[in-house]
């Protein structure tokens, strides 16, 4: 099944109060900040849409609160694929779906990267895989939008803040819209 536009706003209105695992924002809160840094970081409207949706699979797939201390892995990053790829490409899922994987690489790369993931991050790295070898880091970073999905990993990390002020939902609304009419 497809979802549409109308569909993604129904679901940040009807789940986007619930709290984002553990963390001191909402899933909403979390999205909205989440696309506002990738704008603010001059993205393309592609990552900044990716960016917006990039844990739809959380809303479509709920867990409960904090699924991680459950030991529970939903693979949002998989979750929503089905359902967003009749409105956008490429340069929006890919992100979206390599986004897990971004923080397993950065791990692997960035010897201070680790030590910025707040308690959830660091649960949900170990059920995800662990940190990347050398080797896997190395085949992630050859991957096309593997820098996109590396970039929306660290805006995805400092998406938590809960004074952080943004733009409203229908202002990323706009671009995800723009974006489905053109693909």
């Amino acid at each position: 099944m497809a979802l549409s536009l109308n569909d993604i706003r129904h679901l940040f209105d009807t789940y986007g109060a619930l709290a984002y695992s553990g963390e001191p924002v909402t899933q909403l809160e979390h999205a909205l900040q989440t696309a506002y840094l990738a704008e603010q970081a001059g993205a393309h409207r592609e990552l900044i849409v990716a960016a917006l949706l990039h844990d739809l699979g959380h809303l479509l797939n709920l867990q409960g609160d904090t699924p991680t201390t459950r030991g529970i892995d939903d693979l949002h990053q998989y979750y929503a694929l089905p359902f967003l790829r009749p409105l956008f490409a490429d340069a929006v899922l890919e992100p979206i779906r390599l986004h897990v994987d971004a923080k397993r690489c950065l791990c692997a790369v960035d010897a201070s990267y680790h030590a910025l993931l707040s308690p959830d991050s660091v649960r949900s790295l170990q059920l995800q895989g662990g940190v990347f070898d050398a080797d896997e880091a190395r085949d992630f970073l050859a991957r096309p939008f593997a820098e996109d999905a590396l970039a929306l990993r660290r805006w995805d990390d400092e998406a938590k803040d809960a004074a952080r002020g943004t733009p409203p939902l229908a202002h990323y609304l706009e671009y995800a819209e723009d974006i489905a009419l053109r693909n």
